[in-house]
C-alpha cells in the first residue's frame, strides 16, 4: 500500500495475535507487517502480512472493552451459517479481560462490484430473512456500534421492539439530555405499537444482520457482496430493509431483487419503515449528538401519523 505508513502493534497485541494464528496448526506464525485499512470508525484496523501465504484482518480497541469482539465474532459466525454471501471467517479474538482486546478475521480484499452485485445482495438478503420457528432476540447481548444491545428472548414482536430496542436508547438519550420529541409522543407510540406493527406479527422471525448500512457491505475481489460488522438477532425482516433506506447507498436493483423473492406486506412503506428507522436514529443521537435529534423527531411523528 504505497504511501501509507505501517501500523505499530504493541507487544501484547502482537504476541496474542501470533499465538492465535500459530494455534491454527500452521506452525509458528510471525507478523511481518501491519498496514491500516479504511472503514473502522470505532476501533483500529489493519491488514496483517505474515510468514504464511495469506493475509489477515485485525481489529483492536485502543480503550479497554468488555466482550465486544466476542459478540462480533458470534454474529459473523451466525451470518456465515445463514447466508451464501461472503462473510469473513473468524480466526480468533482476545479472551475476557485481555488488554488490548482484539479480533482477527480472514482478510477479504475490496474489489469492484460485479454487474449483478446489487441483485445478488438483494436476493441473498431475502433468503437470509426466510422465517423460522423461535422467539425474537438472541442467545446473548451484543452491540450496535459501541452501544450495548440487549436481546432478551420474547414471543411478542411489538413488546420486543419497545423493551429491547427503543426504550433503552430513549433512556440513554434522556440521561444525556438529548431526548428527541416529547414524552407524551413516545408514550403514545408505546401504547400504539401493537396496532402499528400488527401487519408484521404473522411474517415470522428471521435472522437479521442488524446494522445493515452501506458501510457494512462491500464488493469483494470476485465482485460479490461481503457482509461485515453485524449486530445480529432474530427479528422482523423489514428491520434490515428499513436500515438500508435510512442512509441510502443501495440501488433500485437491490430492492427489486429482494422484493421478487420476499414481497413486502401492506403497511411497510407508509408505517413500519418509520418505526424501524427510529432505532438506528436513536443510536446515532446517542453516539453523535444533536445533529440527529430533528430527524428522529420527524420520523417519530411520521410513525405516529401512520396509524
Amino acid at each position: 500500500m504505497r504511501g501509507v505508513s505501517p501500523v505499530t502493534l504493541s507487544r501484547p497485541l502482537r504476541e496474542g495475535v501470533e499465538a492465535t494464528l500459530s494455534s491454527r496448526g500452521a506452525g509458528s506464525v510471525e507478523i511481518l507487517g501491519a498496514e491500516p485499512v479504511s472503514g473502522g470508525c470505532i476501533h483500529q484496523t489493519a491488514r496483517l502480512s505474515t510468514n504464511l501465504q495469506e493475509n489477515f484482518f485485525l481489529k483492536w480497541a485502543v480503550e479497554p472493552v468488555s466482550d465486544v469482539f466476542a459478540a462480533e465474532a458470534d454474529g459473523l459466525n451466525a451470518l456465515r451459517e445463514g447466508t451464501d454471501l461472503t462473510v469473513p471467517e473468524v480466526i480468533g479474538h482476545s479472551g475476557a479481560g485481555e488488554n488490548p482486546a482484539w479480533l482477527v478475521l480472514e482478510y477479504v480484499p475490496r474489489g469492484s462490484p460485479a454487474p449483478d452485485y446489487a441483485e445478488r445482495l438483494g436476493g441473498a438478503l431475502a433468503a437470509l430473512h426466510e422465517p423460522s420457528e423461535g422467539p425474537y432476540g438472541w442467545h446473548r447481548s451484543n452491540y450496535i456500534g459501541s452501544l450495548p444491545q440487549t436481546n432478551r428472548a420474547m414471543g411478542d414482536w411489538p413488546a420486543f421492539w419497545w423493551a429491547e430496542r427503543l426504550e433503552p436508547q430513549l433512556a440513554l438519550a434522556h440521561d444525556q439530555g438529548r431526548l428527541p420529541g416529547l414524552d407524551h409522543e413516545w408514550g403514545a407510540l408505546e401504547s400504539r405499537l401493537p396496532t402499528l406493527l400488527a401487519g408484521a406479527v404473522n411474517d415470522g422471525c428471521a435472522l437479521l444482520h442488524g446494522d445493515l448500512w452501506s458501510g457494512n457491505v462491500y464488493p469483494g475481489s470476485d465482485g460479490g457482496p461481503v457482509l461485515v460488522d453485524p449486530a445480529v438477532y432474530r427479528g422482523h425482516s423489514e428491520v434490515d430493509l428499513a436500515m438500508t433506506e435510512l442512509f441510502g447507498g443501495f440501488p433500485t436493483a437491490f430492492y427489486t431483487a429482494y422484493k421478487k423473492r420476499r414481497p413486502l406486506t401492506d403497511g411497510y412503506e407508509d408505517g413500519r419503515r418509520h418505526l424501524y428507522q427510529l432505532y438506528p436514529l436513536l443510536v446515532h443521537v446517542n453516539l453523535f449528538g444533536g445533529a440527529y435529534v430533528k430527524g428522529t423527531e420527524a420520523t417519530l411523528r411520521r410513525a405516529l401519523r401512520s396509524g
